[in-house]
């Protein structure tokens, strides 16, 4: 299991979330009696520290697993096995993996989900007033009507929406302002952490800025932490204190942003920088485009699950696994070479 690693220099906030090992396997059942005939492993032993007021980007191809991560974590779906510790406001630290439906309906308050569609995340039969007031009503906050209604027009107001829109179906809202209504559901009962996914993808790339600002804005408002879910780097890069990069249920780097743009140390991650766009038009873009699929989760390669893909492979990245570990200050990486590559990261402007 990956070691705990060490905070970068910039980040000063106790850690808030801890991944322990994490774990989600989903059976295959066949025949008439749906026995088990083997798992996919869509996480699989994934471990890593999110600080107060960070945002940790996690990125991969589809079907890298981290989605299910994300879900795994605020228990929208159930972990196979593995710890997630979450430290609530009086300073103690709460396995929510272990927790029990009451107890962990108590501390959901402390941890939202933005979902990637805006348009399916919200239902259609509830006005804007009913869908941001449910979580305060559920969690019991606020108990007046006009309590309620005051901070449903509060968090409009934060959020950039019009007031005047109180009563207003979401079908009447464009797909910008439908986040908005998501993202204001999520601030309504004060949570500390908000995993983001794939918040901005289903948005044009105009809108996509706008969003992002708007969670750079309430982040440092509210004081909130973001686990950052994507597929696109640019995104990320824009976005991320620190960056995680998984591959068939594993995370195979992590470093802070900057680092990891620069100085890649697997070449998994060298393949996805390559293909980051630049505003530089006298950097030609040379992007490595890698051979075959992502590896299949119910029957991954040999060794490291990389190595078909990988044009560094040796012998030994088909026979062993590699091993995590800590290659520079706050970089990990899983890689047998990570040492000897030099490996190109985002070629910046001079």
């Amino acid at each position: 299991m990956p070691e705990r690693e060490q905070p970068a220099a910039e980040q000063a906030g106790e850690i808030l979330l801890e991944v322990r090992g994490l774990k989600k396997y989903f059976p295959i059942e066949k025949g008439f009696f749906r026995s088990v005939q083997g798992q996919v492993k869509a996480v699989d032993g994934v471990s890593f520290t999110i600080r107060e007021g960070e945002t940790f980007g996690l990125v991969g191809e589809s079907g890298s697993g981290k989605t299910t991560l994300g879900r795994c974590i605020v228990r929208a779906i159930e972990p196979t096995a593995g710890q997630v510790y979450f430290r609530v406001p009086d300073g103690e630290e709460v396995d929510i993996a272990a927790l029990g439906k009451s107890e962990l309906r108590a501390l959901r308050r402390h941890f939202h989900m933005i979902f990637q569609d805006p348009y399916s995340s919200l239902d259609p039969r509830m006005s804007v007033l009913e869908i941001i007031a449910e979580p305060i009503r559920n969690n019991k906050l606020l108990s007046s009507s006009k309590d309620i209604q005051d901070r449903v027009r509060e968090l409009m107001e934060v959020v950039g929406l019009d007031i005047q829109h109180l009563n207003r179906y979401p079908h009447a809202f464009s797909g910008g302002q439908r986040q908005r209504i998501g993202i204001a559901r999520s601030l309504a009962p004060n949570p500390r952490l908000i995993v983001c996914d794939e918040a901005v993808s289903a948005l044009d790339v105009s809108i996509q800025a706008q969003i992002l600002n708007l969670l750079e804005d309430l982040q440092e408002e509210f004081n909130l932490t973001f686990l950052f879910i994507a597929h696109d780097l640019s995104v990320v890069e824009h976005i991320s204190d620190r960056v995680g990069v998984m591959y068939v249920g594993k995370l195979v780097e992590m470093a802070a942003t900057d680092a990891l743009f620069a100085e890649p140390k697997h070449p998994y991650t060298e393949a996805l920088l390559s293909a980051v766009p630049t505003t530089d038009p006298e950097i030609k873009m040379d992007r490595i485009i890698l051979p075959g699929e992502v590896a299949n989760p119910a029957a991954p390669p040999s060794g490291c699950y990389f190595h078909p893909r990988c044009r560094y492979a040796q012998d030994i990245c088909k026979s062993e696994a590699p091993v995590w570990q800590e290659v520079a200050p706050g970089h990990f990486s899983a890689c047998h070479f990570a040492d000897e590559l030099e490996l190109r990261g985002v070629e910046q402007a001079g």
